[in-house]
This record gives structure tokens, C-alpha cells and sequence, in this order.
């Protein structure tokens, strides 16, 4: 596990701040990044537990971490744990997605940046009533692949066709040139009542969302190893 860690101007000052990366080696050169924030969202008025808006994708990722390292990879896999995901203040291109914005910068200063074939970032996907529309902002190709796998898998119910955009991790890649899917169900509790507030805690959550997210995950992967996706 490598700490990627850095110092964060926001709007109340300098915040250290430390993205967590995993890395599996493969046999090709191109990286495929599987992401999501372990970050959550700063509240004075209430105790925030961020089970799902944080605490998710990072049980996902751990869970990921123990399948690829006991298997032989095509690809390289980085995992990547993001810090900073949450605005300080109000939400803006300048106060949000720090971890991310750092890590694409710096994988650009070194050169590194044209090895990523991928980026599939999972973001709030424990939500016990599961529902992950098709992100406005991600890359065609690959979210037709991960919404094809899902209905292959007979998930169809979960991923729908229905579309809605977010702004999240994988928006700096995007813009950067990386191909990036944003797996996000950004519609939690009724009228997303459980959204930043004291509702979001474990009981709203279920592991058949996680399992159901991690499975269409890791077989996105092995589409990907099978041969190259880009266009």
C-alpha cells in the first residue's frame, strides 16, 4: 500500500490529506485504476457516519484488494483510495475532489498518466435499495461495457438505462483524456433523504448492493483484459 499524501489548499486553510494506493502488477504496460473516496463529508451540527457516501466504495476496495492479489493479471491494477473527495465548504471545481485533481497532476508531471487505459470509480454503491443510472459525464465505451456486463450478469434492475449526471473522482480524468465510468447511486433514501445527513448509517445499507456492484466490477475487468476497449 503506497500513501500518496499531500497538503490541500481549501476554503478554511492547508489540510493534509493522503490518497491510498494499492498496486497489482500485470504482464502488459496499460493500468486500469478502480477508485472511490474514504473521505466523509464535515458536519458540526451532526454526527456523520458516511456509511454509504464514503463507506462503501471503501469496502469495496478492500474486498477488491483480496481478489486480485490472488490472482495473475493481464493489466495492471492501481487501487485507489481517494482523499478529499468532499467539499470543505460548498461544492465547486476548487472544493471538491482534491485527492483526484492531486493524483491526476501528479501522474502527469511524471509521465505516468499515459499508461491508464481506465478509470471505474464506485461512489455511494451500498444503498440497500439499489438503482445505478448511467453517469451523463463518463466515457461511452465504458459504461456500455459495464452496463452490458450487468445486464449480462442479470442485473438489469440495478443499472438502468435512465441517465443523470454527477460531478465526483473521475471528472478530472475525464477532462485529462482518461476513459472513466462513475458507478453511482446518487439517489439515497426517499427523495435522497439519507444524502448528508444522520440517516446515512449501516442500517440503510445492505451487502447485496455491494455484492452486486463488486461483481459487475470485477467482471468489467476481465472484459478488459480480454482485449483492448478504446476507441
Amino acid at each position: 500500500m503506497e500513501e500518496d499524501s499531500f497538503v490541500a489548499t481549501t476554503p478554511i486553510g492547508q489540510i493534509p490529506m493522503t490518497n491510498l494506493i494499492a498496486k497489482f502488477p500485470g504482464s502488459r504496460r496499460e493500468t486500469v485504476i478502480v477508485a472511490g473516496h474514504y473521505d466523509t463529508k464535515r458536519f458540526d451540527a451532526f454526527r456523520f457516519v458516511g456509511a454509504n457516501d464514503g463507506g462503501s466504495s471503501a469496502a469495496l476496495l478492500v474486498e477488491l484488494t483480496r481478489v486480485l492479489g490472488a490472482r495473475k493479471n493481464a493489466l495492471n491494477y492501481w487501487l485507489v483510495l481517494f482523499d478529499g473527495e468532499e467539499a470543505v465548504g460548498e461544492w465547486s471545481a476548487t472544493d471538491s475532489v482534491y485527492g483526484s485533481r492531486h493524483l491526476l497532476e501528479k501522474l502527469s508531471s511524471s509521465g505516468e498518466l499515459s499508461r491508464i487505459e481506465a478509470l471505474i470509480l464506485v461512489d455511494m454503491i451500498g444503498d440497500a435499495h439499489l438503482r445505478i443510472p448511467r453517469e451523463a459525464n463518463s466515457t461511452p465505451w465504458l459504461s456500455d461495457l459495464a452496463f452490458n456486463v450487468a445486464q449480462h450478469l442479470g442485473y438489469g434492475k440495478y443499472f438502468v438505462n435512465s441517465q443523470d449526471a454527477a460531478d465526483d473522482d473521475h471528472i478530472p480524468f475525464i477532462k485529462a483524456g482518461v476513459s472513466a465510468v462513475d458507478l453511482i447511486d446518487f439517489d439515497y433514501g426517499p427523495n435522497n433523504s439519507y444524502w448528508h445527513t444522520a440517516q446515512d448509517t449501516l442500517d440503510h445499507c445492505s451487502p447485496l448492493s455491494l455484492t452486486i456492484v463488486g461483481r459487475v466490477v470485477t467482471a468489467t475487468l476481465e472484459q478488459l483484459e480480454k482485449s483492448p476497449h478504446k476507441n
